[in-house]
């Protein structure tokens, strides 16, 4: 297994799906997105991927963090799954996404194991051609 970590995050690769998770409880300001893009590109080396990140213990997302992420945070994905611990956030989230158009498939949830099932699927169908 793959394994990539910095200060607050860790990825790793596990039967196709890259997952990320973060360390302890974080504020994701620039420095950090700026980090976690860095960290991820280096373990995907390059290469598009199927990504599962758990922001459970995320505690803050600036504007200026999101705008950024917005921007470069979406290269070298297939799609991406989101796990977050409230079905509040997941409704709000995923309304959002409704509202403005992902590059790439990107969905929230609030189990792990769904969000994984999803990315397969995506995976599965894309392999499929």
């Amino acid at each position: 297994m793959r394994e990539l970590e910095n200060e607050f995050i860790r990825f790793w690769v596990a039967d196709g799906i890259l997952h990320s998770e973060f360390k302890f409880e974080v504020i994701v300001d620039l420095k950090k997105a700026k980090q976690l893009i860095e960290a991820r590109h280096a373990i995907s080396g390059n290469v598009k991927q199927y990504w599962c990140y758990d922001v459970s213990k995320g505690k803050g997302f600036p504007k200026e963090s999101r705008d950024y992420v917005e921007i470069y945070g979406q290269d070298f994905l297939f799609a991406s799954a989101v796990v977050i611990n409230s079905h509040i956030q997941k409704f709000l989230f995923n309304t959002f996404l409704k509202l403005k158009k992902s590059q790439i498939p990107f969905q929230a949830f609030t189990n792990k194991q769904k969000a994984v099932e999803w990315l397969n699927d995506l995976k599965a169908k894309n392999e499929q051609g």
